[in-house]
């Protein structure tokens, strides 16, 4: 539920309304537009089915999210909402560009490659130190070393890094080095490393699964919303359909879609 505060509202008003949502057991989450301030619900339906909020002063009217996903509904935070990944704001005006080599092989591979990106005008540099194969067999990266020249090629050349986490034993290491966590899509569903991305800060660069729909999707990035962390950006990657000629069918349709349904930001990587 959500609890929209009127024009003319006091910050005393807004107070008493945070105040009786939290004597019941429930959660606030406060949205401030550029006219009205939002008070996000958060918590068991029963208790929230309980409240009545309606006749108090400064409440203009309180709204049932009808969708299972809250905190990344636009339902609850009808404002867009940018995410800062140290200190460039994705979502906002600016485009926000992230290249680079698919994995991390070399020092020089890397750097070379940055030099370019950061020429093309990306602000982030992206590889992979940790890849997740289909094969067994095939390439799985570096590690810490590659996560160590991604640090130290994108301090050199002044980008950030995002790069992917497999695995939510490798989330604080990962951290260490990068500014933007990937997750990739094969990982959408990983629902235990999702909960561990929650409880930390980090921004999250979030891809669709390979056959997710819009709903999974919204729904899997509830998960690290629910645990504290809202600083997500989905990112559109392409699906599995019944085409063969290329790796993955493209679905431009799922930007606007996001757009409409969440309030968190969307890139595309086609």
């Amino acid at each position: 539920m959500i609890v929209v505060m009127n024009a003319g509202a006091t910050q005393e008003n807004i107070d008493h309304v945070i105040a009786k949502i939290e004597q019941a057991g429930l959660r606030t989450h406060l949205s401030k537009g550029e006219d009205r301030v939002i008070i996000g619900v958060i918590g068991d339906k029963q208790l929230i089915s309980r409240l009545e909020m309606n006749m108090m002063e400064g409440v203009e009217k309180t709204v049932r999210i009808t969708e299972k996903y809250k905190l990344v509904s636009r339902e609850f935070h009808p404002e867009s909402s940018i995410v800062y990944v140290s200190g460039f704001p994705v979502g906002g005006e600016q485009l926000a560009i992230m290249a680079g080599p698919c994995s991390v092989e070399s020092y020089e591979q890397v750097y070379d490659a940055a030099v370019k990106v950061k020429a093309a005008g990306a602000q982030f540099l992206r590889g992979g130190a940790f890849k997740p194969r289909t094969s067994p067999y095939d390439f799985q990266g570096l590690g810490e070393e590659g996560l160590k020249i991604l640090r130290d090629v994108a301090d050199k050349t002044g980008l950030r890094v995002v790069t992917e986490v497999v695995d939510k034993d490798d989330i604080g290491l990962v951290s260490e080095y990068a500014d933007l966590l990937q997750v990739g899509a094969r990982n959408m569903q990983n629902f235990q490393m999702l909960k561990a991305l929650g409880k930390t800060q980090k921004p999250v660069l979030f891809k669709r699964g390979l056959s997710a729909t819009i709903s999974e999707w919204l729904n899997a990035a509830e998960y690290i919303a629910a645990g504290g962390n809202e600083n997500i950006i989905f990112c559109e990657r392409g699906i599995r359909t019944y085409e063969t000629y290329t790796r993955n069918t493209f679905d431009i349709s799922a930007i606007p879609a996001i757009k409409h349904l969440s309030h968190l930001p969307i890139i595309a990587d086609p």
